[in-house]
């Protein structure tokens, strides 16, 4: 079968140390039969990390519970406790250390007849040989004599010859290598499910002698043999010159590999053979597409929906084309469309997620590609998507443990790490923050996203009293996002830092005029309220405290609230009292609250210093 040659070509490559060439036969073999435990064992040879061997060896193990040599590959990789029942690996010739104690502490071993004579068990054979030869001279020098001299004649016939059948034993066995990926193991198989391939759309049955062809086709796609698939089909395109469905098969094995211009022409010719065949028309499309995300598709779409209403590939599609064009309205009615013909299909909450995001419908984002992941884990961008929603609902933990997964097959995807540093900026781990977005922002374009990185590189470093540095990405911040609070409010704190209070005083009012929230308002109460006392003007500062203490209890804490009266004491208390006391130490700050959406403003005027 196919599947035993591909797995002896594994496994001649494996020997030969082709591991990256190994690893590719047996990720396809383990794709097409996720339960051979034997797979699995061979494939913990070809992983580079000791984690991802460790899966292997478990799966094997969990597969055959009895596989001693995927339990002895666990406990000598530190996965399980030593086991006494099971035998160590034989050892077929002494060790060198022995050798060499025999050589300095046995004499020499006699040789030859001296050997031999030396040998108890030589010596009673020799013994027990003699004895027979005795006792049979003395037979038949007694009966010889007696016996008569006529009788038949005894001729002697040659026969066959014997024969020997070998019979396969340990004896001189090559023992099997304990099966080492280059690059991270394939996303499927380190994820407990098994998945049954989608069955074919359009499923036409074949003649009598293409249906042995047919099957061996599906059998090499199975294994991703595209080569021996497309061949099969075109055998079979010859002997069924009217089938349509066959040339649509052949442009969908060459959109797959990347070969765009052959797979127009096969769904052309199919449109030759049918021009009322659905699916060619969707093939068009999304080879058009390939080539050009900007191609217009849409009437190839349409005429695939006309000509096969049923087919939800077609709906799913036209909805992503609508999302790539902003049109969300009109994608999310294709949408709807397709979930009544395919509801379980995880492209199509995937799909679901990305246009909610897009609508800032943030929860319904959420958990669309909760959905997405749940019916089909092996989906990498469902990851991405999940983290970015996650985000924004403020689920910082799930998006972490979701983009951790998307970046380590993604790994220079600005996208993605930018995510992350937010993440563990709202989590108050500012280094790792930091980390994160030193990675993303040489990776971003230039534009929000970009600048929004700097906002939180900014924001992090402030926490962290790294002045300069929040100082330097704030401003390249303010660069595009002039209409942000938090870009504000953070130019105010560092203004705050330097001591320039009256840069600090009047930056405030233009963040206030940004506020939207109750959060804002108090950071804003807070910053301008301690600038105005170190600019000796204390009535407005106590102003901008009575106005922190008026805010709602759940959204001033009591850490912060404490800190306000504090300050409001000391403010109606006389002027040389206030003017002569030391700065206080371990003051609350309000935390930083994030925004909604980011606007670009003209750069802001030049603020006059006190």
């Amino acid at each position: 079968m196919a599947e035993d040659l591909l797995f002896q070509e594994a496994v001649q490559a494996l020997r030969e140390g082709k591991k990256t060439t190994a690893r590719e036969k047996l990720t396809l073999l383990l794709k097409a039969e996720q339960t051979n435990s034997t797979y699995w064992l061979w494939m913990s040879a070809t992983v580079d990390t000791n984690k991802e061997r460790i899966y292997c060896l478990q799966t094997a193990l969990k597969l055959d519970p009895k596989n001693d040599f995927a339990r002895r590959g666990l406990i000598l990789s530190g996965a399980l406790p030593p086991d006494e029942s099971i035998p160590p690996f034989p050892v077929n010739r002494p060790r060198l250390w022995e050798q060499k104690l025999l050589l300095a502490t046995e004499q020499p071993r006699p040789t030859g007849f001296k050997a031999l004579a030396s040998n108890p068990t030589a010596r009673l054979a020799g013994l027990s040989v003699m004895g027979v030869a005795v006792c049979g001279f003395a037979y038949f020098a007694m009966t010889l004599p007696r016996r008569t001299n006529f009788g038949p004649i005894q001729i002697i016939t040659a026969g066959p010859s014997p024969t020997f059948t070998t019979t396969p034993t340990f004896v001189n066995a090559t023992g099997q290598p304990t099966p080492t990926f280059l690059g991270p193991t394939p996303l499927w198989m380190l994820l407990p499910a098994t998945y049954t391939p989608t069955p074919l759309y359009v499923n036409t049955p074949r003649q009598p002698d293409t249906h042995d062809q047919f099957r061996l086709a599906k059998a090499a796609l199975a294994v991703g043999d595209y080569e021996t698939y497309i061949r099969y089909l075109k055998d079979i395109g010859r002997l069924e010159p009217d089938s349509a469905d066959v040339y649509y098969y052949i442009g969908e094995a060459y959109r797959f590999q990347g070969f765009h211009n052959d797979a127009l022409e096969a769904y052309n010719h199919a449109l030759e053979i049918d021009p009322r065949f659905g699916p060619a028309y969707l093939g068009l499309a999304r080879a058009r597409l390939n080539q050009d995300p900007n191609s217009n598709v849409e009437y190839l779409l349409d005429q695939a929906v006309e000509r096969d209403p049923d087919f939800g590939e077609i709906y799913l599609e036209r909805a992503n084309y609508f999302l790539y064009n902003k049109e969300y309205g009109s994608a999310l009615a294709d949408l709807q469309s397709a979930e009544k013909r395919m509801p379980d299909s995880p492209s199509l909450h995937l799909t679901y997620a990305k246009v909610y995001l897009a609508r800032k419908e943030n929860a319904e984002a959420l958990e669309r590609a909760r959905k997405a992941n749940e019916l089909d884990l092996t989906i990498l961008e469902a990851y991405l998507v999940r983290g970015q929603a996650a985000v924004l609902q403020g689920e910082y933990q799930e998006a972490i443990k979701a983009l951790e997964t998307y970046i380590i097959y993604k790994p220079k995807d600005g996208v993605s790490l930018a995510a992350m540093g937010e993440c563990y900026f709202q989590l108050k781990k500012y280094e790792q923050a930091i980390a994160y977005l030193d990675r993303a922002i040489p990776l971003l374009d230039y534009s929000p996203p970009r600048h929004r990185s700097y906002l939180y590189r900014g924001l992090a470093h402030l926490e962290l009293d790294e002045i300069d540095e929040a100082e330097y990405d704030l401003e390249n911040a303010y660069e595009v996002l002039s209409k942000n609070f938090d870009v504000n409010i953070g130019l105010v704190r560092v203004d705050y830092a330097r001591g320039e209070f009256g840069n600090a005083y009047l930056k405030a009012f233009e963040a206030e005029a940004l506020a939207e929230t109750g959060q804002q308002h108090a950071q804003v109460y807070f910053w301008r309220a301690m600038a105005e006392e170190k600019s000796n003007k204390f009535s407005d500062a106590l102003r901008d405290w009575n106005a922190l203490l008026a805010l709602p209890d759940d959204v001033v804490g009591t850490a912060l609230r404490v800190e306000a009266q504090r300050h409001m004491n000391l403010a109606i208390t006389p002027t040389s009292t206030v003017r002569s006391q030391t700065k206080s130490t371990g003051t609350p700050k309000p935390s930083v609250t994030r925004t909604g959406t980011t606007t670009a403003a003209p750069p802001p005027t030049v603020t006059p210093k006190p």
